[in-house]
């Protein structure tokens, strides 16, 4: 390759970088927050994490929650999945999937029910959005 391909090819892969960098910071940032909905005096032990990140073992009384915030990636590929506990019982979940998730909310509000995850839908003001 020559000299002003090589220098055009290392132009183009740092104006690239630069626009990725700089649109990740318009995209919002996510808000997550989890709700112990599954009976009085049942506690919800909730551990999530994404590829980057651990967010910590976190023990919810009833009704109490658990929020955490983040900024979706460029590419749409965010994920943070969690390993609930209450009962005796482990339960893995995907809390947050950008590509499901990301055009239904930015505040995401989820119920966990003994029945599994409901998601908050604003377009009927009901947590009916609910999963295994």
């Amino acid at each position: 390759m020559n000299p002003r391909a090589t220098d055009l090819v290392w132009l183009l892969s740092l104006t690239l970088l630069f626009i990725a960098t700089e649109a990740s910071f318009l995209i919002h940032k996510a808000d997550i927050i989890i709700y112990n909905d599954l009976n009085i005096g049942v506690d919800l032990t909730i551990h999530c994490k994404s590829k980057n990140d651990d967010l910590g073992v976190h023990v919810l009384a009833y009704r109490n929650h658990f929020e955490f915030k983040f900024r979706p990636h460029f590419w749409g590929n965010t994920l943070f999945f969690c390993n609930m506990q209450w009962n005796g019982g482990s339960h893995w979940f995907d809390i947050y999937e950008q590509n499901r998730d990301s055009r239904h909310c930015n505040r995401c509000l989820w119920n966990i029910t003994p029945k599994g995850p409901c998601m908050f839908n604003s377009k009927t003001a009901k947590y009916d959005m609910c999963y295994p």
